[in-house]
């Protein structure tokens, strides 16, 4: 995948950097996305070393691999660490990928999640050219899952005991963005 910075009216999507690895450290360790990403696995505690191999190993590797792209979410105005947001499981035949996403708790609340995935998944299918867009939430993320109704995308149904978390497995809502809802929104 190509390396791209999007910028958005209150936000600039980068390339994680060693710069960030406290952040994503302290922002990943919070409970409310612990309790709804299994990172690093379920039952397991988020370190410092998981954050390092984040930023400085896997997000890179996911992009040269053509996995997907994983972006810094910072503030466009002051640079600080707000959040990840990130392209993974590219299909590339399928010319179809997920966007998944997570903020710091002083991030949430203000539409910042809304206006990432409106660029990443945008981007994908505008630039990229891409057919079809995924966003997965837990059924009972409803914030997430509102995430997902703002930024345009449909809701598909939900697929049973899909996802591993801390707490069990849970199900998820299965949302979809293609080509054509950009062209009945008038992007």
């Amino acid at each position: 995948m190509p390396s791209v910075v999007l910028q958005t009216e209150r936000l600039m999507l980068r390339a994680h950097t060693h710069d960030d690895i406290d952040a994503v450290y302290r922002g990943a360790s919070d409970p409310g996305v612990q309790r709804w990403l299994p990172m690093p696995r379920p039952g397991a505690d988020y370190t410092r070393a998981d954050a390092e191999q984040w930023c400085l190993v896997a997000a890179p590797q996911a992009r040269v691999g053509g996995d997907g792209q994983q972006w810094a979410a910072v503030d466009a105005v002051t640079g600080a660490y707000l959040g990840s947001i990130g392209l993974n499981r590219t299909m590339w035949r399928a010319r179809s990928t997920e966007v998944g996403y997570w903020l710091c708790p002083r991030a949430r609340g203000r539409g910042l999640a809304t206006e990432a995935v409106v660029a990443v998944s945008r981007w994908a299918l505008l630039d990229l050219e891409f057919e079809r867009v995924e966003l997965k939430a837990a059924t009972g993320n409803t914030a997430s899952r509102r995430v997902a109704e703002r930024s345009g995308f449909t809701y598909e149904g939900t697929e049973r005991n899909a996802m591993p978390l801390h707490e069990g497995r849970a199900d998820l809502a299965v949302y979809s963005l293609i080509p054509a809802d950009l062209q009945q929104a008038g992007v």
